[in-house]
Formats: structure tokens, sequence, C-alpha cells
């Protein structure tokens, strides 16, 4: 693989790889995404708690706070200071929570958000904006298609997380802490019997439902 095929004009990124198994609501084929939609697909999952024993109980709320206690030690963190094992481990628990699809566009072989682009930004801002979300972490996951070097990749999968932080810290005001930034480069495609294919260069952001005060 080489980086030159990158190099084709605006590359097209997705923000978000549909929501959780339960959450069902389907956004495929839509251009456009209110804030509204965004908060709603990004709202906290109801714990099920009911009919559990107390033992089970237990060992939920056990592994929930050892999740917590994950979660906020990568608060604050910068992206490439996350190893590799972190990085598995955060998608991991990103599999099972509330996440959502906006395509974004980034300038040719850049991390620079398009001018086109810049409306599904905003609204991403305003929808984590929303006091229904308020106290949440959400990690922000930069995935690249299969052209390129690892190297390159892993390094643009990490700019580009890192961009839509900083966008959203600087205009929106969003605490910067409620923002884990990671970069996967090609190593997980949202399809990966088409490596090369445009839908895996995307941004995904996941509402990891960690609150500051979860580990405390």
């Amino acid at each position: 693989m080489t980086s030159i095929s990158r190099l084709s004009g605006i590359t097209a990124i997705a923000l978000g790889a549909a929501l959780s198994m339960t959450a069902g609501l389907a956004l495929a084929g839509e251009k456009t995404i209110s804030a509204d939609q965004i908060s709603r697909a990004l709202q906290p999952k109801q714990p099920i708690t009911r009919g559990l024993s107390a033992g089970a109980q237990q060992v939920d709320t056990a592994a929930q706070a050892k999740e917590a206690t994950f979660i906020n030690s990568l608060r604050n963190r910068s992206t490439r200071s996350l190893s590799l094992g972190e990085r598995e481990e955060v998608a991991q628990l990103a599999a099972t929570k509330p996440k959502i699809d906006l395509e974004i566009n980034f300038d040719y072989n850049s991390a620079e958000i398009s001018k086109a682009s810049m409306q599904a930004v905003q609204e991403l801002g305003k929808a984590l904006s929303d006091p229904s979300l308020k106290g949440s972490t959400f990690v922000v996951a930069g995935h690249t298609d299969a052209s390129g070097t690892d190297e390159y990749n892993q390094g643009l999968s990490e700019r580009r997380a890192d961009t839509i932080k900083r966008y959203l810290t600087e205009k929106f005001g969003i605490n910067g802490s409620d923002l884990v930034t990671v970069g996967y480069g090609e190593s997980k495609p949202k399809d990966a019997n088409a490596p090369l294919d445009p839908a895996n260069r995307r941004v995904q952001v996941v509402n990891m439902e960690v609150s500051k005060t979860a580990a405390k």
C-alpha cells in the first residue's frame, strides 16, 4: 500500500458507526442530521436490573465501577499517549454504547474539516451541548481506509479525531476532558470486505455513559 492513492481530492469520513444494538434509529442515507436527532441517538441507556439477584446486581455494579475508573483514567490524555491495549479496551467498551453516523469531509490529504461539512460538525456541537448529555464522557475515534501505510493511517486517524475535539471545545465550549480521542488507523474497518471503501474513513463518536463522579 502507498499513500499516493490517498491524494485524490477531498477525503470523506463517516462520523460514528450506527447506534448500539438496542437503539434501532435508522439514519442511513441521510445527508444532514439535526442536533436533536444526534442528541436522541446518544442518550444513555437505562440500566436493566429488574429480576437480577442481589449477587448479580453487585457484580454488575462492580463492572460499571471498573469501567468508569478506566474511562476516567483516559480523561485529559493526549491521543497519541494511549497504548495499543488501552485503544483495544476502549473499542471493546464502545461496542455496546450509543453512537451515531455523520458524514464529515476533510480537505485533501488533511485533517482540516471542509467547509461543506461545517454544518454537520455544528449540529454535533449543539447536540453535545444538550443538558441531557451533560456529564457524559464521549469517545471520538478516528478511522481510515486501507490505502496508505499503517503508520500514516494511524497518524491521520489521530489528527482527525483531534480536529473534531478541538472544534467542539473552541466553538461550543464542550469540556475537553469530556472528550477522549483515540485513533485506529485502518485496523477497524466498517466494511472489512471492502478495505478501500470510503465508508471506512470515519470518526466515531460514542457516549461512554460515564460521569465525572462515577468512579469516586
